[in-house]
């Protein structure tokens, strides 16, 4: 049994809340990068320049910091606002609402040139041999476009969620019920700070090599028939 000085469930629970963060804030970083590069891709120079500038800001402020000033700031600015238009109203930003926003589009902001690269590396001449042979722009999407960029796009996406991993301790500073969180709370109570961090390392570890092992498995499908000679 996980016992660890009467700890051990509390680490298992902060595990589950990293999960949880992590996959939560995956979706909002795929939504906001595939966003992002569309707004790139898409000719119209104040959605480029605003996308430039998003991911400039993203990218050039620590993570820390964007968490702190979404949870902190954020609750702040919507409460000014409400007292400006006449709410009486005060809002408290959720911490794992914080966390997987900010994590999210940190993630979004790198993965905008992932998805922009991997678009434009689509060989144009396989999609108009696609429309020419009479397919809808669906199915060009979802034959042609989408496995190719996918299989592009894998390796950047992998690499980043690695990162978007070891994120995740960052938001123990807002209070969120992670697994960083519970590994202090544990340290402070009972004085044993390297039996716990290197329990919280020992975990993170785990996580990061069942995910290598499923990002190896995913490009692995990804690229089937790739480079095969008919």
């Amino acid at each position: 049994m996980f016992d660890l000085y009467g700890y051990g469930g509390a680490l298992l629970a902060g595990t589950a809340g990293t999960i949880k963060i992590m996959i939560l804030s995956l979706v909002v970083g795929l939504v906001s990068g595939i966003a992002g590069a569309g707004a790139k891709l898409s000719g119209i120079r104040i959605l480029s320049w605003l996308t430039d500038s998003w991911t400039l800001l993203i990218r050039g402020i620590p993570e820390l910091i964007l968490v702190l000033f979404v949870y902190f700031g954020g609750s702040t600015v919507i409460n000014q606002v409400a007292a400006l238009l006449g709410f009486d109203v005060y809002v408290e930003i959720n911490p794992l609402v914080a966390a997987v926003f900010t994590l999210g589009l940190v993630y979004g902001a790198y993965a905008t040139d992932v998805f922009r690269v991997s678009i434009l590396a689509v060989a144009q001449g396989e999609l108009e041999a696609a429309r020419a042979i009479g397919m809808g722009r669906v199915t060009v999407f979802l034959r042609i476009l989408f496995p190719q960029i996918w299989r592009y796009a894998l390796p950047g996406l992998g690499n980043l969620f690695m990162i978007l991993q070891k994120d995740t301790a960052l938001v123990s500073v807002i209070g969120m019920n992670e697994l960083m969180r519970n590994a202090a709370a544990a340290v402070a109570n009972t004085r044993k700070p390297f039996t716990f961090y290197i329990a919280a390392a020992v975990i993170y570890l785990g996580i990061t090599t069942i995910t290598t092992v499923i990002l190896h498995f995913m490009e692995k499908r990804a690229n089937r028939g790739v480079g095969m000679v008919s």
